[in-house]
């Protein structure tokens, strides 16, 4: 019979506990659609790279905001190929424009894809 008071009582108080912390965690609101996070989420993969944010900053800094391939290259020590890829990824999701100038081609921010990332991170 105490065996039984004594696990009744254990029982009683583990579920009062469990009642008082189901109290406490309410919802923390609104789930956001599955689409919407998994673009953004995309959005993200692209610039979290390294080499990515060196060759955004790179162009954010570069005389009137644009730089050629030719003149990204050595910096980063990478090969022409390789930076190719990386700005190619960075011009495909817009983060990037190109534009050809003979044989060489240059590249610019997209201002608003770029506030797009930070609203990817920061929705306000």
């Amino acid at each position: 019979m105490i065996v039984y008071a004594y696990i009744s009582l254990a029982c009683v108080t583990v579920n009062a506990i469990l009642a008082s912390m189901s109290s406490l965690c309410q919802p923390a609101g609104e789930v956001p659609h599955r689409t919407g996070a998994v673009e953004r989420a995309a959005l993200l993969k692209v610039v979290a790279d390294p080499t990515r944010l060196q060759l955004l900053d790179m162009i954010r800094a570069s005389e009137g905001g644009e730089a050629c391939v030719c003149a990204l290259t050595e910096p980063l020590g990478l090969t022409q190929p390789t930076i190719s890829h990386h700005l190619k990824i960075l011009t495909d999701a817009g983060v990037l424009s190109r534009e050809k100038r003979g044989t060489w081609a240059w590249y610019t921010l997209n201002r608003k894809r770029l506030e797009e990332v930070r609203a990817a991170l920061i929705d306000e």
